[in-house]
């Protein structure tokens, strides 16, 4: 898989597994689980021990003058999400770590073929999860091949980024400089979101939250710094677009997997879809001046357009405009968001999706 399959303006960032998952390997059973947790701790370690102070960074005569510039912004934002936005402020995003690589963590998602249900891995203090992340690209692509060798659809995600939601002092990886900074302002703001919100075996219920925070925490902050509004700029627009036409395709999937049709009917119609898809995706790349950044998601290979891609991308995009909507109805105050949402994580996962927007 190319390193670059995920377009800057979508890299994915998930809860971090790293050494909240190692701390309970003796809880744990199984040669092929403590391998994984071994090594999703000698990521984690290899994060946390690469850290400098970002002052000491910046500081520092020998940084470049980009990295300083990113480093000085990725302040600001820190600052301005604590002191405006409500989040936590601690030390989160207060060191740097330079990783020499193009992504900090490869996830690996699956889903059966006929389903749009991602498979989930579960673990000791972080819950279930739709996905493992492997600090290795090729261990992600091996155990990408062993499940679909097994017959699953499976993509495989870049991560540039990732939270353990407050226990460590989580620095910016230089993995996360790539995608310029909107991303840089967006990242961060999400990452501290999961610290406010986290519910266990709920991903769309956490990735649509801090989505939704992150998304009306980059619009305040841009108005405040006189930068031009996240939403409008050209990145978002298309990412937007490419948001609608593969949940779009999702729900057609969807309907059509619980459908009576024999299995062998399903299989024939899937790919038909697929390749509709796939031509729509051509009709709206023709309006982007040549852009091809999300081609990889559309690609007929065995990573490209399947049931694990449009899984991976519902995570993060389904519930979002509920929670902006309460957001919204509370004047955009964001505690008092943080405390309504708060209300509603405390229900069975059955009510939660109601209490974000309850019936008139």
């Amino acid at each position: 898989m190319p390193t670059n399959r995920l377009p800057a303006a979508r890299s994915f960032r998930w809860i971090g597994l790293g050494v909240l998952l190692a701390g309970s390997l003796l809880a744990l059973s199984g040669c092929s689980q403590i391998s994984y947790l071994w090594q999703a701790a000698a990521g984690q370690s290899e994060l946390l021990t690469r850290a400098r102070p970002i002052p000491d960074v910046i500081a520092d005569p020998a940084t470049p003058a980009e990295l300083r510039r990113q480093l000085t912004l990725i302040q600001d934002v820190r600052r301005y999400a604590s002191e405006t936005l409500g989040l936590p402020d601690n030390a989160t995003f207060t060191g740097y770590s330079d990783l020499k690589r193009p992504f900090l963590v490869w996830n690996v998602f699956a889903a059966p073929p006929l389903s749009g249900t991602l498979r989930t891995y579960c673990f000791p203090i972080a819950g279930c999860v739709p996905y493992r992340g492997y600090f290795s690209q090729a261990a992600a692509d091996s155990e990408a091949a062993r499940l679909r060798a097994q017959g699953d659809d499976v993509s495989v995600g870049g991560v540039s980024a990732y939270s353990t939601l407050g226990r460590f002092s989580d620095p910016i990886p230089s993995t996360l400089l790539r995608g310029g900074d909107e991303t840089l302002i967006r990242t961060v703001i999400h990452e501290l979101a999961h610290q406010v919100v986290y519910v266990q075996n709920d991903t769309a219920f956490n990735e649509s939250f801090a989505v939704a925070v992150e998304t009306a925490g980059a619009q305040r902050y841009a108005a405040a710094r006189g930068l031009p509004v996240p939403d409008q700029t050209v990145a978002r627009t298309r990412a937007a677009q490419i948001n609608e036409l593969l949940l779009g395709t999702r729900t057609r999937l969807a309907e059509l997997y619980a459908s009576g049709l024999p299995d062998a009917q399903k299989r024939t119609r899937k790919a038909d879809i697929l390749n509709e898809t796939r031509q729509q995706y051509a009709d709206l790349k023709a309006s982007w001046n040549g852009y091809s950044g999300y081609d990889g998601w559309f690609a007929d290979t065995p990573n490209g357009l399947n049931n694990a891609l449009l899984g991976s991308v519902a995570a993060y995009a389904d519930h979002v405009p509920a929670f902006l909507a309460l957001l919204a109805r509370h004047g955009g105050d964001f505690p008092a968001f943080y405390t309504a949402v708060k209300g509603c994580a405390a229900l069975p996962q059955s009510e939660r999706l109601a209490c974000l927007d309850p019936a008139p």
